[in-house]
């Protein structure tokens, strides 16, 4: 599964300088010398901060970024700018030229320094912009760049072809999330809403301070949150999954590739590639298009596999697809791609997998990580089905440990308000799964300053002095766990694990089947720390440094809460919530109230207690791996029941937890490709 687990399109060119032409001798005669004319000074743009600009620039939709202030100098600089590509239609021709800065952008600038006039609005309608600010204030556009100027012609076509099948990505998770037409509804001046609309790919305000405000909306009347995947009549009983389960083809609705429909007595299930033809046949005729531009012998596999998956749009089969797509690795292609609907989170069922693209190139440094771990990847198995106990049994482990990869795009389900997919084993089901599927770990995600800046700062507003100091913002640590997360999703009991003839789903239920496994592979990945550390795979300090950032990682999901708006669960923060207030239960993890955090200004911190950690861990990985394992619903129930919906000391400390982590916004990814 996704994310630890489970934007649009930035076009850079090469910098841009400006150069003052010489100029002209100037007569003059002795007795009267003439001045002369000194060269104008070239413009500044000092008025907005690095982060200001940027701030401002997502709020007025318009698409801008400031990479960052190279010289130092306070001022936006032409070769520090960044023009966005997505839904507008902008290049940086508009905004930059051989001169430096054009009119367009002189323009431009100017208006971002000025406040939105708003004096031909309501009260209501001010007070809802308002929101929609404060919406977008919560989340930091953060770049990722990709250079693909000096690669071959080839990169470039394939690229352009991947950002085309991109642009119809978005209109099949717009049907899916039943979204679809409504940003034309928009006025054209209202640059706020707009701006909201493309972020959360929905008119519903996303960030924690204002998801759950009913007057924080992108479009007025505000739509009621009715997905496209049923019919909109039966969405109006908040059980309409549950009475779907009662349903004689129950297994046909519950498919995960398919729209439920009504059929005059009942419901039917109709496939993707039916329900959604031209779309679907658009995403192929962009793949078949990638797949020949591709002319490099070396690039076999991939073109192999965009082949594949075109194929899979048309007939709704996406196993040849998964076959083709398992194939490549880092030894066989320098490109990295997964066009397909795959993860189910986003809709109330957790049924429907969700259309998604993510273009990336390969990381070479994932090949030192699978060296670490191969030869120890069948005791890994081992040691989670001893944990589990019978009746599950330690099965023959095939699948390949994690490649790195570095994004390029993402689109879809995999193109989030804040934030990113940071490890994702796929697919999901089906007979490629069954035998291991393809890992990945997206290794250009938060290392940026910026990013490990505020992490910094949110860890020490929670962490008491000690513990802090026991932790690192370097990416390694929080890599590593991502790598053992989506290394677990390969182990033990998983989705297509069936016990008395039953798999997770029909064992616990969709939402909560999606949260115990993802819990199964974090706490499996908190639990193979230790196990490696102990085999001299790593050392203590690894597992140390891993320790702090998985607590940190789990405040994070913690703050955004137990639930969505509409009632869905959080899986991650469901998860993270049972880890820590477990870890809070065994003392492992204590909180100081009387003592300053880390950063001496909040009074109140959590202590982690090394001593206590490794046995709370190890308990927890044994009950949830038993819950998996056996098939244990109840227990399972009794989990989420003592720490995630329990009005207790630990919910109350989630309160303070979401206070502190929130101070900071959240990355919202925007990305950058030099052509």
């Amino acid at each position: 599964m996704t994310t630890l687990c489970r934007v649009c399109l930035v076009v850079v060119v090469g910098v841009l300088g400006c150069k003052d032409k010489p100029h002209e001798a100037v007569p003059v005669t002795a007795d009267k010398p003439q001045a002369v004319e000194a060269a104008p000074k070239p413009r500044e743009f000092k008025a907005l901060s690095r982060l200001d600009f940027n701030q401002r620039a997502q709020e007025r939709f318009v698409p801008l970024f400031w990479r960052q202030d190279a010289n130092g100098n306070g001022a936006l600089d032409a070769d520090e700018l960044v023009v966005l590509v997505g839904p507008w239609d902008a290049t940086r021709a508009d905004f930059v030229d051989g001169k430096g800065f054009t009119k367009k952008f002189v323009e431009t600038y100017a208006a971002l320094d000025k406040p939105l006039d708003d004096s031909k609005l309501d009260a209501a309608e001010k007070a809802r912009r308002a929101l929609l600010v404060q919406e977008l204030a919560q989340g930091k556009p953060t770049l990722v760049e990709t250079d693909l100027s000096k690669g071959p012609d080839e990169d470039r076509a394939v690229f352009a072809h991947l950002k085309l099948a991109a642009d119809r990505i978005e209109v099949l998770y717009a049907r899916e999330k039943g979204t679809f037409g409504m940003g034309g509804k928009i006025p054209a001046d209202d640059v706020v809403s707009k701006a909201v609309f493309h972020r959360n790919q929905s008119p519903y305000c996303a960030a924690p301070k204002t998801e759950k405000d009913d007057a924080c909306t992108a479009l007025v009347p505000r739509p009621p949150r009715v997905v496209g995947l049923y019919p909109e009549k039966l969405q109006a009983d908040p059980k309409f999954c549950a009475a779907l389960e009662k349903e004689k083809n129950k297994k046909e609705l519950m498919s995960h590739f398919s729209v439920v429909q009504e059929d005059g007595a009942g419901f039917k299930a109709v496939a993707f590639a039916q329900a959604w033809k031209d779309d679907m046949e658009a995403v192929a005729k962009e793949l078949d298009a990638a797949a020949e531009a591709l002319q490099s012998p070396g690039e076999a596999a991939f073109k192999k596999y965009l082949a594949a998956a075109a194929a899979g749009f048309r007939t709704n089969d996406w196993e040849p697809a998964n076959e083709a797509w398992v194939a490549m690795d880092a030894t066989n292609s320098k490109w990295y791609a997964r066009v397909a609907p795959d993860e189910v989170y986003y809709e109330p069922c957790a049924w429907k997998a969700g259309f998604a693209l993510q273009l990336a190139r390969i990381n070479p440094e994932s090949l030192a990580w699978q060296e670490k771990l191969e030869p120890v990847k069948q005791d890994l198995e081992k040691a989670l089905a001893a944990l589990a106990g019978p009746p599950y049994k330690a099965r023959e482990v095939k699948f390949k440990l994690p490649d790195f990869i570095d994004v390029v795009l993402n689109a879809g389900d995999q193109r989030n308000p804040h934030g990113a997919t940071i490890g994702q084993s796929l697919p999901n089901w089906g007979k490629v799964s069954e035998k291991g599927g393809r890992t990945v770990v997206m290794t250009n995600l938060y290392t940026d300053a910026d990013s490990r800046e505020a992490l910094a700062e949110q860890m020490k507003a929670l962490y008491c002095p000690a513990t802090f100091a026991m932790g690192t913002t370097d990416p390694k640590p929080a890599l590593m766990s991502v790598v053992l997360h989506e290394a677990a999703h390969n182990l033990g009991p998983s989705h297509d694990y069936a016990v008395k003839g039953k798999k997770d789903d029909d064992v616990f239920g969709g939402p909560l089947a999606a949260t115990m496994e993802e819990l199964k592979a974090q706490t499996s990945a908190l639990y193979f720390a230790w196990w490696l550390a102990e085999k001299g795979v790593i050392t203590k300090d690894d597992a140390t440094q891993a320790a702090v950032r998985d607590v940190a990682w789990g405040f994070g999901h913690v703050s955004r809460g137990m639930y969505a708006a509409n009632g869905q669960p959080r899986n991650y923060s469901q998860l993270a919530s049972i880890q820590l207030g477990n870890a809070f239960k065994a003392g492992a993890l204590s909180w100081k109230k009387d003592e300053k955090a880390a950063n001496g200004k909040d009074v109140g911190c959590f202590e982690l207690d090394l001593a206590k950690w490794k046995g709370a861990v190890d308990g927890l990985a044994k009950r949830v791996l038993m819950a998996k394992g056996k098939g244990d619903k109840k227990d399972a129930e009794q989990m989420k029941a003592d720490f995630v919906d329990a009005k207790d000391e630990w919910a109350s400390l989630r309160d303070v937890i979401a206070e502190r982590w929130l101070r900071a916004p959240k990355a919202t990814f925007v990305y950058s490709v030099k052509q």
